[in-house]
């Protein structure tokens, strides 16, 4: 006959077995169903960093899925990439690149997530004063521009340089520095090392303590589209559109407007 101590711990035992089953069951009730303990390797512009970084963050508290961030030049990623053949998303500075690769056959599909121009970042104050991309080509000038076989704001500058008559030899004499990212750009103001630099709208406003944007006319500027695109040898593809929906959703949105990226084009 079963006494009473031995009923007692057959009752604690059923109920810390229910417990465990509820804790499991609660658990997985805030996942996304089929996306269990999976890993995306993104590819990303390194001057998106702060946005996506703290995206990464944000996706990662409501899902099983850890994503390694890989942050570079935009042409630099897209080698690697094709070098390769791993990894699942590539997010790079311009949509130019995303069109490149899907070129290639390595996109699958691909969705613009924000938008952004180039603007001239100068000294505080404005020291040599300048007001458009004409005064680059002052003599005595430092400018610095992005390597265009490096990041996307190089071959973009290229492109405006010429939108604005102006060839990337005309300006030779004057380029001291060119970045393999846009950030290292904003750094050469901050350290006083340049004049001036092209660099994205919102990455100027990381430096507007050390110096002033120079807008450029619209009608004289070039729109950029920041894409990202699922990588057709991903693992995990239900896991990376995931991913994807939630850059596009209103909470990621939230976070590239915190960083001062415009969701909406400026075409």
């Amino acid at each position: 006959m079963a006494t009473s101590s031995d009923r007692l711990r057959t009752r604690l035992s059923r109920l810390a077995a229910g417990l465990c089953i509820a804790a499991l069951a609660c658990t997985g009730c805030r996942r996304q169903p089929g996306a269990e303990n999976q890993e995306l390797i993104l590819y990303c512009g390194a001057g998106i960093r702060p946005a996506v970084a703290e995206a990464i963050e944000a996706f990662q508290a409501g899902h099983d899925v850890r994503i390694l961030a890989d942050y570079a030049g935009s042409e630099v990623l897209l080698s690697k990439v094709r070098l390769t053949q791993k990894g699942d998303l590539y997010m790079p500075g311009e949509r130019h690149y995303v069109q490149l690769a899907a070129e290639t056959g390595i996109i699958a599909a691909s969705q613009p997530v924000f938008y952004w121009k180039p603007v001239i970042l100068v000294a505080k104050g404005n020291p040599k004063r300048i007001r458009d991309l004409k005064d680059l080509l002052q003599e005595g000038m430092r400018i610095g521009l992005g390597d265009p076989r490096a990041c996307a704001i190089g071959s973009t500058s290229r492109s405006l340089l010429q939108k604005n008559g102006i060839e990337w030899s005309d300006i030779a004499d004057n380029l001291k520095f060119q970045s393999q990212t846009v950030n290292e750009l904003g750094l050469q103001i901050q350290a006083g090392a340049l004049d001036a630099v092209i660099v994205w709208d919102s990455i100027a406003r990381f430096y507007e303590s050390h110096g002033d944007a120079i807008t450029i006319d619209d009608h004289k500027n070039i729109v950029s589209s920041v894409d990202i695109g699922i990588l057709t040898f991903s693992r995990s593809p239900a896991a990376a559109e995931a991913f994807v929906d939630f850059l596009l959703s209103p909470q990621g949105r939230a976070i590239f407007h915190k960083h001062h990226y415009s969701t909406v084009s400026r075409d």
